[in-house]
């Protein structure tokens, strides 16, 4: 069992974890509305990636037509 042979500060302690915290991730503009998304991440406001539509939004879908 490994037992410590001097005592830690805390100051030591808390300079070894000073690396561990989380970083904000980086955030790209879409380049078909200008918001800003996740890079390589579909845009959650316009549902475009890579200069293409991948996913339509639901106010261009008439649910209307389709239920008759």
């Amino acid at each position: 069992m490994a037992v410590q042979q001097n005592k830690v500060s805390k100051s030591r302690r808390n300079n070894r974890r000073a690396h561990d915290g989380l970083v904000a991730a980086n955030r790209n503009e879409c380049d078909n509305c200008g918001e800003l998304k996740r890079p390589h991440h579909i845009c959650p406001s316009c549902g475009h990636y890579a200069e293409r539509e991948v996913i339509a939004k639901a106010d261009e879908i008439d649910l209307d037509d389709d239920a008759a």
